[in-house]
Formats: structure tokens, C-alpha cells, sequence
């Protein structure tokens, strides 16, 4: 599985700008920025196939951001578990994660499944959302190649 096929899978997609309380509009698989650096307002309205390329757009700029602060090698399973829950958590939490820290140490502790089931924002309406996908991430992220 690709990671852009992941995302898409928890992510899912509407083609009309749209606003969660305290969060900035949001379009397509999450877009809040297009790719020009424009901000997503209210009303804007996309195609699927925008939709579709902001996502892979973004994911190239994300793996050049993964890049940068990983220091092990990864297989293609466990650059899928990590490219989703940076898209879904962002670069800078990740960066300050105990997940990254124990993946640079040695990205086969098993310890990593339960850094992911820490970041599933208990308490709120995401919570069983998340907890669906972070178990996710850390399976496809203990599953060979």
C-alpha cells in the first residue's frame, strides 16, 4: 500500500472548503494550504482530481521534511505508518516525538507500536478515529516487506 492510498483511506475527501471549530478551513484530504501557498476559505469548491493532486503534492514536500530528521533507514511499510502520521499530526509534533527518537535509536523496538497509541487526542471526538488509526500505523509499520 502507498502511503498516498493510507491517507486517503483515514484522511477522506471533500471537494467544498469546510471548517471544524478552531481550525483553519480545510479542503479536499486536508488541505488548509493549496500548493501556490494560497490559504483553502469558505466556499472554495475543488475537482477530485485537485483534490487528489494537493495531496500528492504535499506528500513530496512532507518526505522531504521526514528526510531530514531521520537518521534510520526505513522499509517502504514503516515510511508509510510515518508519512501518515506526520500528515495527520504534523512535522513539528513528530520532531519533538518520542516515536521519531525511538525510530532513530533502532526501528525495530517494538516499544514504537506504543509511541503511535499515545497521540490519539483522548477525551475528544477524534478519539476513536484516531485510535483506529494510529493502530494502523503501527501495524502496517510492524509488517515486513
Amino acid at each position: 500500500m502507498t502511503a498516498i492510498d493510507f491517507i486517503k483511506k483515514f484522511e477522506g475527501c471533500k471537494l467544498k472548503a469546510y471548517q471544524k471549530k478552531g481550525d483553519l478551513p480545510t479542503i479536499g484530504y486536508g488541505t488548509t494550504f493549496y500548493p501556490n501557498g494560497v490559504t483553502v476559505k469558505l466556499g472554495d469548491v475543488i475537482t477530485q482530481s485537485q483534490a487528489d493532486e494537493y495531496l500528492s503534492a504535499y506528500i513530496v514536500t512532507m518526505n522531504g521534511d521526514i528526510k531530514k530528521v531521520l537518521k534510520a533507514e526505513l522499509n517502504p511499510n514503516q515510511r508509510v505508518a510515518i508519512m501518515s502520521f506526520v500528515y495527520n499530526f504534523g512535522i513539528t509534533k513528530f520532531k519533538k516525538s518520542t516515536l521519531l527518537k525511538k525510530i532513530n535509536i533502532n526501528p525495530e523496538d517494538p516499544s514504537i507500536r506504543d509511541e503511535f497509541a499515545k497521540w490519539i487526542s483522548k477525551g475528544t471526538i477524534f478519539e476513536k478515529g484516531l485510535r483506529i488509526r494510529r493502530a494502523a500505523e503501527a501495524d502496517i509499520y510492524f509488517t515486513p516487506c
